[in-house]
């Protein structure tokens, strides 16, 4: 199967055209490719019996094979006596039956519906070299003429680079004239000029054109399909225009990538289609990175269904980090998109293979190894599609990883980063089928466990007693991971989360198998509002969480949104957790300048401000406090050793099986004063 490829990258196509011309010179007509290249297509649009006029035939020997594989009824015309008499000349004694004849193609003699099909080798790109009116005025007399002489039923058959200015023509002017339009991508062409030209790796696909006569079509025809893959049909011409100038801009990266290293340099992304969908069945992110001794050239690496999310294929800094530990000049990261279905790993290794090709490096001529982290493609399952009117398109999705099955929702506005995910558990049951539970000492978020910390910490100073109920605010319930692991783990907590989103209570509930109690309860409500009722009822919690994602993806800080660190609500919060009390935030940024602003503003509030940035994220976990005795990291690292000790004591009495325990001198010696 061959996939249609779509770069995220723009170029200047018509420089690049101007230099493949300019390079090639009167060579570049060889570009089209001979019988051999061109005969899967050849004989699927044109028959023996059919009687076939060669345009513009020059001293091409398409028509000359064609006659020796049986197309016995074939017409050369070309506009040079020269090329004409030089044709007859080699094909009078052994082909008595090809006729050739010197003759204008914008202007024939030949009367109406004489021809069955009509071939074109390159002939319209000679014609067409320019968008100027007198130019579009011949080719439109040579279209005239084509329709003219050619039967209801019959074919015109270009073989075309299609540059921009001829399918913007033939898009237009076809349909218009009751013709149905289809191009074909030609691999086979393709694949044989890069073998022909291994020193020369300049190179633009090859397409062909395939114009079907009808007396009346009621509504354009439009069609396009990559070799012998099953054709697409579009609504408009826009969309088989766009189709066609994917597959150039993506030839346009790949000569870029044959002909020199990007190493020191952004990487370079492309999407995969399937020709007939609309969504991305494959991403490839390329990178090149300096030549060392023992180091191999080039390697596909093959993400695992689920693992797409993980930081070390989910990020450039990730994927650079990968491709230093696989030592290769040039890595091809693929990841595998939702909502597709991948079989095995041979099969997307096979299905993979002419695009990996078509980006290696020029005169690479070994085995390109595929790397992944098993012999699996993963395993990804939906139980559920919903939508949100806050968060939009949602999916609940179970996911295969390092042994391990992971439920998690996911929005599809930003699909690469997990809103909830829970550890599932398989419960063997005697005598009855095994059920599946969720395992409340997992958190899937490593900064939920850095929150987890300062909220032993706030609970253990307020009152050391482990009878006192302490009161934990949480603002944003997800799928309730956070807060469920918080219940089990601390029992002398009362917890109240509140959530925007009744949808999500809903998937906490059904999904995540949260379970509300006197000891922890779920408020549907803004949660900007409910701080603001809570300091004008005078309600006071020992630690306030907040851990709220922001819609709007185009902002540089996505967590918490701006409006959850106004001033008014941060004084709102100092009065709700009083002078011993901590706010934590999830705060994720990726302008400097608006961290800047965020941490400012909490300083403005609170006496005291630490930070902990997490390894290999963007998450950072910033603890507030109105308490004199945090005013140095010293004293800190003081309090937050003794709650992270805390908190692992309480993870081992509760017997949760949390793997991700804190490393609490790993933690300290990364704690920063603000």
């Amino acid at each position: 199967m061959n996939l249609l490829p779509r770069s995220r990258e723009e170029f200047a196509q018509t420089d690049y055209w101007n230099e493949f011309f300019k390079k090639r010179g009167e060579k570049a007509f060889e570009w089209y490719g001979e019988y051999l290249e061109l005969c899967d297509q050849i004989h699927k649009y044109i028959k023996p019996v059919d009687k076939i006029l060669m345009l513009g035939c020059g001293n091409s020997k398409l028509s000359m094979d064609m006659y020796d594989t049986g197309f016995r009824d074939i017409t050369n015309i070309d506009i040079s006596p020269v090329a004409i008499k030089k044709m007859i000349d080699i094909n009078a004694r052994t082909r008595p039956d090809m006729k050739f004849l010197q003759m204008d193609a914008t202007s024939m003699s030949f009367g109406d519906e004489s021809f069955s099909v009509a071939l074109d080798k390159g002939t319209l790109d000679a014609l067409f070299v320019d968008d100027t009116a007198d130019t579009k005025a011949t080719v439109e007399r040579y279209f005239k003429e084509i329709i003219r002489t050619m039967r209801n039923g019959g074919r015109y058959v270009g073989i075309s680079l299609l540059q921009e200015h001829i399918i913007n023509y033939l898009s237009e002017f076809l349909p218009q004239n009751n013709c149905m339009l289809r191009i074909v991508h030609c691999l086979d062409v393709e694949r044989a000029n890069k073998e022909k030209n291994t020193d020369d790796s300049l190179s633009l696909p090859v397409f062909v054109v395939i114009a079907t006569k009808f007396r009346n079509l009621p509504m354009p025809i439009l069609e396009f399909g990559l070799g012998s893959d099953k054709m697409q049909r579009f609504n408009s011409s826009t969309e088989l225009i766009n189709a066609v100038k994917s597959v150039q801009k993506a030839a346009l990266v790949c000569n870029g990538l044959a002909r020199s290293s990007i190493a020191g340099h952004n990487e370079v992304t492309l999407d995969l289609y399937r020709a007939t969908e609309e969504t991305p069945r494959y991403t490839l992110h390329i990178m090149d990175q300096p030549p060392a001794r023992g180091m191999g050239k080039y390697a596909a690496f093959i993400v695992p269904q689920g693992r797409e999310i993980e930081w070390l294929f989910a990020t450039p800094a990730g994927r650079r980090k990968l491709q230093a530990s696989a030592k290769y000049q040039r890595l091809a990261v693929v990841t595998l998109h939702r909502d597709q279905v991948y079989s095995t790993l041979d099969e997307v290794k096979s299905e993979l293979a002419t695009s990996i090709t078509n980006l290696a490096p020029a005169g690479l001529t070994d085995q390109i190894p595929y790397l992944s982290l098993g012999s699996e493609v993963g395993k990804r399952e939906t139980l559920i599609s919903g939508f949100s009117k806050i968060s939009g398109d949602f999916r609940i999705e179970e996911v295969e990883a390092d042994g391990k099955t992971l439920r998690r929702l996911i929005f599809l506005s930003n699909q690469f980063v997990v809103q909830s995910e829970a550890l599932v558990k398989t419960v063997k049951i005697k005598g009855k089928k095994n059920r599946k539970k969720i395992d409340f000492g997992y958190l899937a978020c490593q900064h939920h466990l850095y929150m987890s910390v300062g909220v032993q910490l706030a609970t253990s100073m307020q009152s050391p007693k482990k009878d006192v109920q302490k009161d934990v605010l949480v603002i944003g319930l997800g799928g309730g991971g956070l807060c469920s692991f918080l219940h089990s783990a601390l029992p002398q907590t009362r917890i109240t989360a509140v959530e925007i989103d009744p949808i999500m209570l809903e998937i906490a509930e059904q999904y995540f198998e949260l379970k509300q109690d006197p000891r922890f309860h779920v408020v549907i409500d803004d949660g900007l509002a409910f701080v603001e009722r809570c300091r004008n009822e005078d309600l006071h919690f020992d630690a306030v969480l907040f851990d709220v994602d922001s819609k709007d993806l185009s902002l540089g800080m996505s967590c918490p949104p701006k409006s959850f660190l106004a001033h008014d609500i941060l004084l709102h919060i100092k009065e709700i957790i009083g002078p011993k009390g901590l706010f934590m935030l999830n705060l994720v940024c990726r302008d400097e300048t608006l961290r800047s602003e965020a941490v400012a503003n909490l300083q403005q509030v609170f006496s005291a401000v630490c930070c902990y940035k997490l390894d290999e994220d963007i998450n950072e976990v910033v603890y507030c406090a109105n308490d004199d005795k945090y005013k140095t990291v010293e004293q800190w690292k003081k309090q937050m050793g003794s709650a992270g000790r805390g908190l692992n004591c309480a993870i081992r009495e509760q017997k949760l099986a949390n793997e991700d325990t804190l490393d609490v001198a790993d933690f300290l010696s990364e704690l920063k004063i603000e």
